[in-house]
């Protein structure tokens, strides 16, 4: 997950009310369940201290989602009186929730609204294709390419005569592929989509495949349903959710290959919180991985206003330039994330299937894979 859109939570010190709140289908009640929501989280809000202006404008916020329409619903971040980022939910919180901390508390979006791929789906046949993007919030339309539309149907006939038709026909095949992978990798870049997934009979699903830039196969699902068919809204959200599983996969492999010394006796991943630290005030995290569930998580670290002052005992601080009494106690996680923002690097969340061998990677719940250059 790209962190940059966090940046305006760390322009300013705390600290912070974090809210997290879901949506559900509109409803007669809706303005009146949106009044109990608001008045809750801003007086719960109230109850960890945070101030009246603050509670206010979270309050207001809440309300104003009856009018939204995502389906899942928004994290509030808000201080001295002000909403300063209201990002939406790719996937609805188990509850309602509200923080009042020195950081925000961010950690959550890793899940609620991390990985969420956009996909660009190409419905092939042998004349052409129609694409559509879509993404946790539906689809739209996204272009189309007719390619020769004659000859492209072979005929039954074995006569020698026929030969050189047939290979008309597969020059017109070939052609239309090749069109169609063309324009999808220009679709694929301007979208920046995740996912690409060719939709169609088996030989055209291939030779467009077969003629995809290299770079992109990596991104290719290919779904068998036949030429003319819409791809389900629950077929999508499965291949997404199986693109997501994937990318945690492979990232929780390379930090378990990085975690031995290599030839020059570096480790290329750490998941010791004081590791962590240090790597985060060295600037050498290059991705973050966070196991939700993990008791490190929630381990209290010490922070100051800058990122780099962060460090797992207080008395530490006074070698960062800060004085004790400016010390803060905050969550790893969100303290480990701020430093990502600020440096620039992505973090992802890791939740393997419980039965998986690698189901207690990170074995705290946090870990970083590293650079060294």
């Amino acid at each position: 997950m790209d962190l940059a859109f966090l940046h305006p939570l760390y322009e300013h010190p705390g600290p912070w009310a974090s809210v997290y709140v879901g949506t559900s289908a509109p409803t007669e009640s809706m303005a009146h369940e949106r009044s109990l929501t608001a008045a809750a989280v801003s007086h719960e809000l109230a109850e960890q201290g945070a101030d009246e202006a603050t509670c206010r404008a979270v309050h207001q916020a809440v309300e104003e989602l009856r009018h939204d329409a995502e389906p899942h619903g928004r994290a509030l971040f808000a201080r001295d009186g002000r909403v300063v980022l209201d990002p939406p939910l790719a996937a609805p919180p188990p509850a309602n929730q509200a923080f009042w901390a020195p950081l925000p508390r961010a950690a959550p979006l890793l899940d609620l609204a991390g990985e969420d791929p956009v996909c660009v789906v190409a419905y092939v046949d042998r004349r052409g294709a129609r694409f559509e993007l879509r993404d946790a919030l539906g689809g739209e339309d996204a272009g189309a390419v007719v390619g020769r539309q004659w000859p492209v149907h072979r005929t039954s006939t074995v006569d020698w005569s026929e030969r050189h038709f047939q290979l008309r026909v597969e020059n017109t095949w070939e052609h239309n592929a090749a069109e169609v992978a063309d324009a999808l990798a220009v679709c694929q870049e301007d979208a920046r989509a995740d996912l690409l997934i060719l939709v169609g009979e088996d030989r055209e699903r291939h030779a467009v495949r077969d003629r995809l830039p290299q770079r992109l196969l990596d991104r290719v699902v290919e779904a068998p349903h036949g030429a003319g068919s819409r791809l389900l809204d629950e077929d999508v959200a499965r291949i997404r959710a199986e693109h997501v599983r994937r990318l945690a996969a492979d990232e929780v492999e390379r930090f378990l290959a990085a975690r031995g010394p290599d030839a020059e006796g570096r480790r290329g991943a750490v998941e010791d919180v004081a590791d962590l630290v240090e790597a985060a005030r060295e600037h050498r995290i290059d991705e973050l991985l966070v196991r939700a569930e993990g008791p490190d998580t929630h381990r209290a670290v010490w922070v100051g206003e800058d990122p780099d002052q962060l460090a797992v005992r207080r008395t530490e601080l006074r070698t960062l330039g800060l004085a004790e009494d400016r010390a803060r106690s905050a969550r790893a996680d969100d303290a480990l994330l701020r430093s990502a923002v600020a440096t620039g690097a992505p973090a992802m969340s890791v939740t393997p299937a419980p039965e998986a061998a690698d189901a207690g990677i990170p074995v705290g719940g946090l870990g970083a894979l590293l650079r060294w250059t």
